[in-house]
C-alpha cells in the first residue's frame, strides 16, 4: 500500500484502459507525463468533438448557441441531426427530478480516486441515465465498447455513489456522426455486472499498487509481449526498445474511436 503521506492517485477511465492495454505506456503517459503527438487530422477531429461537447453543455445550461452553429456547418449538422433523432433527450419532462451536463463523481477505491464525468446525467425517482456524446461513427463492435473501462467505470461509480440499484441504471452512447442519422448504443446494468466490474477493478488496482511500489525502486512497469502488434502503432516503441513505428503506421495513429474525449 502507498504511505499515508502519499496523495491518492486520481484515475479516469482513460487511465484504466491504458493500464490494462500496456502498463509501460501508462508509465510513460501518466507517471512520466510524456505526451504523444497527434496526427493533425486527428487533432482537428478532437477539437471539433470538444466544441460539440461544449455546445451541448451550453444548451443544457440555457445559454444561446445559435451564433456558434451558424459559424460551423459541421457542428450545425450534428446538432440538427441529434435534435431530430432524440428530441426527448433535449426536452426535459416533468418526471425528471435531476439533469446536469458535465456531471462529476468521484469514488475512492484502495489508494485511488476514481473520477468520472458524465456528458449528461438524467434521473427520476426510479432510474438514472448516463449519456455520452461521441463524434466519431458508431463502432461495429458493441462488445468491445461494453468492455471498455468508460462503460464499466461509469456504471460502477454511479451504483457505488448513489441509492439507485444497478438494474435501474443505464448508459447510452450517442454517435452524432453516423452516416444517415445519429445512432445510439445503450447498456443496461445489473448486479452480476457490478460484481464482475468490482472484481476486475480491484485486481487491476492491486497490480498497479505492486507496480508502483517497484517503480519507486527504479523498476519499470511491465511491457506487452515483444511480438505484440500494438508496438507497431505506439509512439513509445523506440523508447521501449521495440520496433520502430513505420511512416505508414504513423498516418493511422491513433484510431479515432480510441481518442479519449475526457482528458487525463
Amino acid at each position: 500500500m502507498l504511505s499515508e503521506t502519499t496523495p491518492l492517485l486520481r484515475l479516469s477511465q482513460g487511465h484504466l484502459n491504458l493500464l490494462e492495454a500496456c502498463p509501460r505506456k501508462f508509465q510513460h503517459t501518466y507517471l512520466e507525463q510524456l505526451n504523444t503527438p497527434l496526427n493533425p487530422e486527428h487533432e482537428e477531429h478532437q477539437t471539433l468533438g470538444s466544441q460539440f461537447h461544449l455546445l451541448m453543455q451550453q444548451r443544457e445550461m440555457g445559454l444561446p448557441i445559435g451564433s456558434f452553429l451558424e459559424a460551423d456547418t459541421q457542428l450545425k449538422s450534428w446538432m440538427s441531426g441529434f435534435s431530430n433523432a432524440a428530441p426527448e433527450i433535449l426536452t426535459p419532462t416533468d418526471s425528471q427530478t435531476f439533469r446536469e451536463s458535465e456531471h462529476y463523481r468521484i469514488l475512492q477505491t484502495q489508494d485511488y480516486l476514481l473520477t468520472v464525468v458524465y456528458d449528461l446525467f438524467i434521473t427520476d425517482s426510479q432510474k438514472a441515465q448516463i449519456l455520452d456524446w461521441k463524434t466519431y461513427p458508431k463502432p461495429p463492435n458493441q462488445r468491445k465498447l461494453e468492455q471498455n473501462w468508460q462503460t464499466r467505470l461509469y456504471l460502477y461509480v454511479l451504483a457505488e455513489t448513489s441509492d439507485y440499484l444497478p438494474k435501474n441504471i443505464s448508459m447510452t452512447y450517442w454517435f452524432v456522426q453516423s452516416e444517415s442519422q445519429p445512432q445510439k448504443i445503450t447498456f443496461n446494468y445489473d448486479n452480476v455486472q457490478h460484481q464482475q466490474t468490482a472484481k476486475k477493478l480491484n485486481q487491476l488496482l492491486d497490480k498497479l499498487t505492486h507496480w508502483l511500489a517497484d517503480y519507486q525502486k527504479n523498476q519499470l512497469l511491465p511491457q506487452v509481449p515483444e511480438n505484440s502488434q500494438d508496438c507497431n502503432y505506439c509512439h513509445f516503441a523506440t523508447r521501449c526498445e521495440r520496433s520502430q513505428v513505420s511512416p505508414e503506421h504513423q498516418k493511422n495513429l491513433p484510431n479515432l474511436a480510441d481518442i479519449q474525449e475526457v482528458s487525463f
